[in-house]
């Protein structure tokens, strides 16, 4: 989820950097076998003057990463290098590249074809990128092609970054897919913390609150979106799908319940209610008597409410922290436990 916003990241930073007619080598995770710290599709910007943006490792590769990024830039060549760590997993974990130790890298020259994938993020929409191998560990220059929306819809398979062959060819298909929307109902002070640590995990944020003079833009990180509404026109102003993610905390018992009829009228997944139980249930109730006369019927599944996991929070900062683990784990379908207590690979998918 957070490869969309660190891609982002890299291909601002090389942006900057063809403008200044500075060159640059950009270094790509393109296969791993078994588990990894970073995993395929991961990218690490190397510039002339020893200047980076991203990782490709824990940090223990990217030293002769960069070497090799200098030796790319020299030569207009790219690379293929493969780290293997062994086949303890603790020696492998030490050296900064996981269980099976095996990740292969592509370095190659970066310039404005990398540079204008940019554009395509700005409209929010999943594409792929696809570029062909050469023979060897010398690639020379490289095929590369950027397929969007529609036309990538062959390509994206489960939406992983992964190797493949292809009419004879070995293609790194990099699939990019813009990560889940969270609404957070508030722009209040605590909605502040929460907006900060969703931006930086990854989520899509938008702040909508209907107090106008809460909503500046040097209260939230620059790349988060500020709604006014009030909760009658919440769903014009905001798209949300079933992938969204929503939580309503403004403190005012009215404007939550308004908010929480709107966003069960929408087909988001998960709708956080800050505060107490009680709270809630009394919103719910009031919401029944309301709409189900009229037979229409809550889906209270969706609804989590005292909002966040169990984790021992004091303050808005780590209320935030609860709430956005909580997100994550409805999301990858986890019921957290310590990964102390947990038998399977920290990187399997959930049972």
């Amino acid at each position: 989820m957070k490869r969309w916003m660190e891609t982002r990241q890299v291909l601002e930073r090389l942006d900057g950097v063809l403008r200044e007619g500075t060159r640059a080598a950009l270094a790509t995770v393109i296969h791993v076998r078994g588990s990894a710290y970073r995993h395929e599709g991961a990218k690490l910007l190397v510039t002339a003057d020893g200047q980076g943006m991203g990782n490709v490792s824990g940090g223990c590769l990217e030293a002769d990463v960069r070497e090799v990024a200098h030796q790319v830039m020299r030569t207009g060549v790219a690379e293929r290098r493969t780290y293997r760590g062994g086949a303890n997993e603790v020696a492998a974990w030490d050296l900064g590249v996981g269980c099976d130790g095996e990740v292969e890298i592509l370095i190659e020259p970066a310039g404005a074809a990398h540079a204008q994938e940019l554009a395509l993020m700005d409209r929010e929409e999943p594409f792929v990128t696809i570029t062909r191998l050469g023979d060897g560990v010398s690639t020379g220059e490289l095929a590369r092609w950027t397929l969007t929306a529609g036309d990538a819809a062959g390509w994206i398979g489960d939406g992983r970054s992964q190797l493949v062959e292809h009419d004879g060819n070995t293609l790194f298909v990099d699939v990019l897919l813009p990560p889940p929307r969270l609404l957070i109902v508030s722009a209040g002070d605590d909605a502040v913390h929460l907006a900060r640590i969703a931006h930086d995990v990854g989520f899509r944020v938008v702040v909508a609150d209907r107090r106008a003079a809460l909503l500046t833009r040097e209260r939230f990180p620059h790349r988060v979106g500020l709604v006014e509404t009030d909760a009658s026109r919440l769903l014009e102003r905001i798209v949300l799908d079933a992938g969204s993610f929503a939580v309503v905390m403004t403190h005012n018992f009215n404007d939550d319940t308004n908010y929480l009829r709107a966003l069960l009228s929408s087909p988001v997944r998960y709708i956080g209610m800050l505060g107490p139980r009680q709270r809630t249930e009394r919103m719910l109730a009031a919401l029944r008597t309301e709409l189900e006369p009229a037979g229409e019927t809550i889906d209270e599944s969706r609804v989590y409410g005292p909002v966040g996991l169990d984790i021992g929070t004091d303050g808005a900062e780590q209320v935030a922290l609860s709430v956005i683990a909580e997100i994550l784990a409805v999301r990858g379908a986890r019921h957290p436990v310590s990964l102390r207590d947990r038998m399977a690979p920290i990187h399997a998918d959930a049972e």
